[in-house]
């Protein structure tokens, strides 16, 4: 589908908002990437980018075009797959986006085992604590934590991730190994404070009561908005700490925390796979959502 050629390398050039790198990645030569946008844009008749010396951004019309350009890319992966034996190796460029802590703790330990079965299969991963646009950014898929509120996105639900309450020894030996939420409160305990932005009120100290959970507010002198320096934080001893199990086991398992009140977990965290169109899941996507919810699995509840 070599027609398809002139959409491969705009779309590209979208993603990483520079012909240069855009060129490397496809093993092309710059002239090449170049002519061709200019020839592509001539043959439309309408601006797709704002080039400057520093950048390449999309124009209104761009990023119109991008996004039907990326579905119809999507589109063509799959058509090519048609007929492709479902257990061939896969081929080709995935771009996803997923937490950091979840990136670092599960998913890039267990990728060898991935890029093993395909060897040309390319991941590009990005791991970041905000909320990424998938259709400007050009992601094929996400991985979130948390609720799905954009209603335009399509989510797979992959399962509810254990959270649990932990400390580093030094604090417990400080403060005391507490056994109920009273004790929290008699033993005067601390907890570090994760704060997407700061100047909101703290959320307070999760715990089950009744079919629920609440919250109850405990005194902290630290308090930060991301989820590494969050876990940091408790492996300095500065507070308890509420998060993933998913993410602190390897500390749980060398020492370095300590599990507390293991009976009044936090609420289980659901994770979801998310892509911007059904028309997204190609062969690629689809076998990376799959193996994604085999990796996760031993950490849901």
């Amino acid at each position: 589908m070599k027609n398809l050629e002139p959409l491969v390398i705009f779309a590209r050039v979208a993603e990483l908002k520079s012909f240069t790198q855009a060129a490397e990645s496809l093993g092309i030569q710059k002239g090449r990437v170049s002519m061709v946008v200019r020839e592509l844009e001539h043959e439309i008749g309408a601006s797709l980018l704002h080039r400057t010396t520093r950048t390449v951004q999309l124009t209104e019309d761009g990023r119109a075009f991008y996004s039907r350009a990326r579905d119809l890319l999507s589109e063509a992966d799959a058509l090519r797959s048609m007929f492709t034996d479902p257990g061939m190796p896969l081929r080709g460029r995935l771009r996803v986006d997923m937490p950091a802590v979840l990136a670092q703790s599960v998913i890039i330990p267990a990728l060898p085992q991935l890029l093993d079965a395909h060897p040309e299969l390319e991941i590009e991963l990005s791991s970041t604590d905000r909320r990424v646009d998938l259709v400007q950014e050009g992601f094929d898929c996400v991985v979130r934590l948390g609720p799905v509120v954009d209603d335009t996105l399509i989510a797979r639900p992959l399962g509810q991730l254990r959270m649990i309450n932990a400390a580093s020894p030094a604090y417990l030996a400080r403060f005391g190994v507490p056994e109920t939420i009273e004790d929290l409160l008699s033993q005067k305990h601390r907890m570090v404070h994760y704060m997407r932005n700061f100047g909101a009120k703290p959320e307070g100290w999760e715990y089950p009561s009744g079919d629920g959970y609440k919250t109850i507010l405990l005194p902290g002198a630290v308090r930060v908005n991301s989820v590494p320096a969050y876990h940091d934080a408790g492996l300095a001893g500065l507070g308890l700490i509420q998060g993933g199990y998913s993410s602190l086991v390897t500390h749980i398992e060398r020492g370095a925390l300590t599990e507390v009140l293991p009976d009044l977990r936090p609420e289980p965290l659901s994770a979801a796979f998310v892509v911007a169109h059904r028309r997204n899941l190609s062969p690629r996507v689809r076998a990376f959502m799959e193996w994604t919810e085999g990796v996760l699995k031993p950490y849901f509840d």
